[in-house]
């Protein structure tokens, strides 16, 4: 009688393509620890980590919200907040299924890591900064002069997530593709003002009744 194992039978052809992947990304390392001056900018990657953290964006947002109470805002807070949760939803059943470990120089230094977050593919913070800035690019259009700044650090938290060792190319290939298909889901589900300002009033119904666009 064979024994069983709980082990998952992974594919040959996917080995072979994750094996890529790992060695791929391991020798990009390498190539650019050589060149850039890795110590220094360690610091640099672990603020960009913090800048796109779910632990951050979820509470900080709502936060947001209490402090600019506004109606006319309402309609892209509501959106972006509900954005932020379906990203994170995906992230965390996406990485329960896949369990990818992180690359073997990964260091477990990462704050609030739990549950599936544990895990590798796909990159959260690269579909959450993927989300973020298509939705300030594109659904919200910020004023030109926050756009390059914004690209630029999309661009950055997607590149540290490889340098710092955090994740493998393809999870961070995945991230990108998953925050696209998050975006292309809040555009299609955009709630109206109405619908916004009505949700936000089972937060407080006071402080709908006492804002400044009240009469």
């Amino acid at each position: 009688m064979a024994k069983q194992t709980d082990k998952r039978q992974v594919p040959v052809a996917l080995q072979k393509i994750l094996k890529a992947d790992v060695y791929i990304t391991n020798t990009l390392c390498n190539m650019m620890e050589k060149c850039l001056p890795f110590r220094s900018l360690k610091v640099h990657y672990k603020l960009l980590e913090v800048s796109c953290a779910g632990y951050i964006w979820l509470p900080g947002w709502l936060i947001l919200i209490w402090l600019i109470w506004k109606k006319e805002l309402m309609e892209m807070q509501v959106n972006f907040y509900i954005g932020l949760i379906t990203d994170i939803i995906a992230v965390a059943v996406l990485k329960a299924i896949f369990r990818r470990r992180r690359p073997a120089g990964n260091k477990p230094d990462t704050v609030m890591q739990i549950g599936p977050d544990v895990y590798s593919f796909p990159s959260g913070h690269v579909s959450r900064s993927c989300y973020i800035a298509y939705f300030f690019l594109v659904l919200y259009p910020v004023h030109f002069l926050f756009r390059m700044p914004l690209l630029a650090w999309f661009v950055s938290v997607s590149v540290s997530r490889v340098l710092l060792r955090r994740h493998h190319l393809l999870d961070v290939l995945a991230g990108l593709l998953l925050g696209f298909i998050n975006s292309l889901l809040i555009a299609f589900l955009w709630l109206s003002e109405d619908t916004a300002v009505y949700l936000v009033s089972f937060v407080s119904d006071e402080r709908i009744e006492g804002a400044d666009y009240h009469v």
